[in-house]
């Protein structure tokens, strides 16, 4: 039996979690003191997942903004995610770029766009 040690990030509390796995499989989730709890240690252990965070550059803004930042859209695997810092290095939009506008579609494969988290004008 292989037992793996977590912090919860499910919400503010930040659990210590134990999670018993037989087999590649989770046979029980201990020290979860909510329901989200057990549900991101079972993810964590078994699919592990992640938004990523970054910044694009950015052409013709008005206020001198150089870069904006930006988001995966949904969670991606874990193990993708510097595909996805290397699919966004060679990105460049141009100004004007709102809040949500999809920076990158289908980003390295993925199935999940990167979206604008701020506005530049």
């Amino acid at each position: 039996m292989e037992v793996r040690n977590l912090i919860c990030i499910g919400c503010p509390l930040g659990c210590p979690i134990e999670v018993s796995m037989e087999e590649g499989k989770v046979t029980a989730v201990k020290g979860n003191t909510c329901p989200r709890g057990d549900a991101y240690a079972r993810k964590e252990v078994t699919n592990p997942t992640r938004i990523v965070t970054s910044t694009v550059r950015v052409s013709g803004s008005q206020d001198g903004a150089v870069t904006v930042p930006c988001k995966t859209a949904q969670d991606i695997p874990k193990n993708r995610i510097f595909d996805v810092a290397r699919a966004l290095k060679g990105v460049a939009v141009a100004a004007p770029v709102s809040i949500g506008d999809v920076v990158v579609s289908n980003v390295a494969g993925t199935g999940v766009d990167v979206i604008a988290t701020k506005s530049v004008k």
